[in-house]
């Protein structure tokens, strides 16, 4: 294996919830590798901006800007269309968007129970469906699914944002054992805190203000987390099937004092 196995050039890839953070960090890094993306949320607008920084920027790859909502089935078909007449087949498909609000689970309303999981965890399965019967016919592709850890260890305040990210770890394994003979990988990531645009607006850290340098740390930036997408949509993932790779730093492992004899 060479350094070459790491690179995902000539590809065309797709992420959903790009216009900021780690969907954005993601399309910007495989732009720089030479993958034609196509950056996606509810919002032109909001995308447009992403995909001309991307273009001006005279990366290998180009950029194209969608509007989808991936609640929507039909907006799926028209983004997975638009994106295979402008730049050809899909390769890699990125699940990133998602939402959620703060609420104790008594305070959850059905319906706001219901608009998270249809975004999180349903929105990646219309998604894998849309783009799945294009890959499963090519017989290769790639999917990457954005978790969290909150699907591992619960988030008080986010009971329905953790149930659907840990809805989707589990679809990332089961998928990847289903679609596997069809040549197509199924992986996710489960990110910690990452210094996104709204840590900085919470918390006034950036992602400026994180040393990559120091090991210690339980704050990542959106560009660690893309140079885990990029692995798992290159060669050197062929074997990585069914796996949501852990990106936060130090493990959150309880720690428990020594009692003196």
């Amino acid at each position: 294996m060479t350094t070459t196995d790491f690179t995902v050039r000539g590809s065309t890839a797709v992420v959903t919830g790009s216009s900021s953070g780690i969907g954005r960090a993601i399309a910007e890094r495989f732009a720089r590798d030479g993958v034609d993306v196509v950056v996606c949320s509810r919002s032109q607008e909001n995308v447009d901006p992403v995909a001309e920084a991307i273009n001006e920027a005279d990366h290998d790859g180009r950029a194209l800007a969608v509007e989808c909502d991936v609640t929507e089935w039909d907006a799926i078909e028209a983004l997975v269309e638009a994106t295979t007449d402008h730049f050809g087949p899909i390769d890699v498909w990125v699940n990133n968007a998602g939402a959620s609000f703060v609420a104790p689970f008594e305070d959850i309303s059905e319906n706001g129970w219901k608009t998270i999981v249809d975004i999180n965890l349903h929105g990646a399965f219309n998604c894998a469906q849309v783009v799945g019967e294009q890959m499963r016919d090519r017989g290769e592709g790639t999917i990457i699914n954005i978790s969290s850890v909150a699907a591992r260890d619960g988030a008080p305040g986010m009971a329905h944002y953790a149930a659907s990210k840990a809805g989707m770890n589990n679809l990332t394994r089961t998928l990847a054992y289903e679609w596997a003979e069809y040549g197509v990988r199924v992986n996710g990531i489960m990110p910690g805190l990452i210094a996104t645009e709204g840590l900085e607006s919470q918390e006034g850290i950036g992602a400026d203000d994180i040393d990559r340098e120091e090991v210690d740390r339980q704050i990542g930036t959106p560009d660690e987390l893309a140079s885990v997408a990029q692995f798992l949509a290159s060669p050197a993932a062929s074997y990585v099937l069914g796996e949501t790779i852990t990106v936060e730093g130090v493990p959150r492992i309880a720690r428990t004092s020594h009692h003196e004899e």
